[in-house]
């Protein structure tokens, strides 16, 4: 099968989505299938090997950002445009313009969703001109709803099926100006008459997009994420400290002052000695102040030399990174599409302990690896955690529990085998 996976990447930040669709894409080649990533704004930040290496990057955000704001520049020819879309002058761009944040971005969100109607038209003819001339796709992926301005060209002019991943967007929109928003969420319910089929990558995430986009039933289903297990099949060594570890974008949004306030009170009542906090992930500028500020506040009641910062760890440190911890939790109240951290947590053998909220109850209660606490509650977290920590066995037993559910359900290949069932249906949707 032809596959063309467009994926929006992030230029400076290691993303779930980013490292989802690679996985998918390295999965469907592994399975004999012509799959091709295209990276969109922004160049992807991996921790692997990028699937999307040689080809160009489309919808380039500085281009993209320029044709919002000066009407000129839409008519001018692309060649002349294309130094702009080189990676090294796209990942500057995202580390200094806040590219990825939703505030400021409204009308250029609600102009990108528009398609040909759009400011970014052009964007959209060199995007379909490239893939006539070159793949010639029977499926195109689209890695979120916010992409779903290109559906109609893509589908027409290439008889192509077009699939829709939704990855935890409504974050993202939500986040627009509000009327900007509302715009957004209207023109996402449109344009999705000329998509053949949307998938949720849980089923709390599809409820919250139909919900809000007012998608029909029939056009959404469900393929749960999965994890390229390559290295994990390692076992994890007998863990002698007491460590709570975080992996995830260190910012408000995924929980990280809950999990700090949940560490300051276990520290209080000190009923774990040598208890440290590990904290690992994603650190952009703009998160550089919020992480001051947590790192402030444990120093203030003299808990600075208990707990460690690794931003953007590899795929070998974030590995070892989770071997060397006895429970896991990232306790985002930003409502999450999935989590793929849990899954990398459960799959080095390490219990979870997460808000009862989001998808996590049905992540939890499909591989059993961990307990569920009340969302946004640092007492109720520090309960949690504690109740792994003071009962080695109950966590042990937890940790392989989920291990093993991942292993057997949670891979990347189970992942594009779904998708693959999806594309085979959209497929027969689109020759009719």
């Amino acid at each position: 099968m032809k596959i063309v996976v467009l994926s929006a990447g992030t230029g400076s930040y290691y993303c779930g989505s980013c490292l989802r669709d690679n996985a998918l894409v390295k999965e469907l080649r592994a399975m004999g299938h012509d799959a091709v990533m295209l990276p969109l704004y922004l160049p992807p930040k991996l921790d692997k090997q990028d699937m999307s290496r040689g080809r160009p990057i489309f919808f380039g955000g500085v281009n993209v950002a320029l044709q919002q704001a000066i009407p000129a520049l839409r008519k001018v020819p692309a060649w002349l445009d294309a130094p702009l879309n080189w990676r090294p002058v796209l990942g500057l761009a995202s580390m200094v313009a806040g590219l990825t944040r939703a505030k400021g971005h409204g009308p250029m969100a609600v102009s990108m969703l528009k398609g040909e109607e759009g400011r970014q038209a052009k964007e959209v003819d060199r995007l379909v001109d490239w893939l006539e001339r070159r793949e010639q796709p029977e499926v195109v992926l689209l890695s979120n709803s916010m992409l779903v301005g290109a559906a109609r060209p893509l589908r027409e002019r290439l008889g192509a099926a077009v699939v829709c991943s939704m990855q935890g967007e409504d974050g993202f929109i939500d986040g627009l100006e509000a009327s900007s928003s509302q715009e957004a969420w209207a023109l996402i319910g449109r344009q999705a008459a000329h998509v053949h089929k949307f998938v949720a990558v849980s089923q709390y995430c599809a409820a919250v997009m139909r919900r809000r986009a007012g998608l029909p039933e029939s056009k959404v289903c469900v393929v749960r994420n999965g994890i390229d297990l390559e290295g994990y099949d390692r076992l994890r060594p007998p863990v002698a400290d007491a460590a709570i570890g975080y992996l995830a974008r260190m910012c408000r949004e995924k929980g990280l002052e809950t999990l700090v306030d949940a560490f300051v009170e276990m520290k209080r009542t000190d009923r774990i000695p040598g208890l440290r906090l590990r904290v690992a992930g994603a650190m952009t500028h703009g998160d550089r102040r919020f992480v001051a500020a947590m790192k402030g506040r444990l120093a203030a009641r003299g808990l600075a030399g208990s707990v460690d910062f690794l931003p953007n760890p590899d795929h070998r440190r974030k590995q070892d990174f989770l071997r060397s911890l006895m429970v896991f939790s990232v306790p985002a109240t930003c409502g999450e599409a999935f989590g793929l951290y849990v899954l990398e947590a459960l799959a080095t053998g390490v219990p979870v302990v997460q808000p009862r909220d989001g998808p996590f109850p049905e992540i939890l209660e499909a591989t059993g690896g961990g307990l569920l606490v009340e969302p946004g509650n640092a007492k109720a977290l520090a309960q949690g955690l504690e109740e792994i920590l003071i009962d080695p066995r109950k966590g042990r037993m937890l940790g392989q529990r989920g291990r093993e559910a991942v292993f057997r359900e949670f891979s990347s290949r189970q992942m594009a085998e779904g998708m693959l069932a999806v594309f085979r249906e959209a497929i027969a949707s689109a020759r009719k």
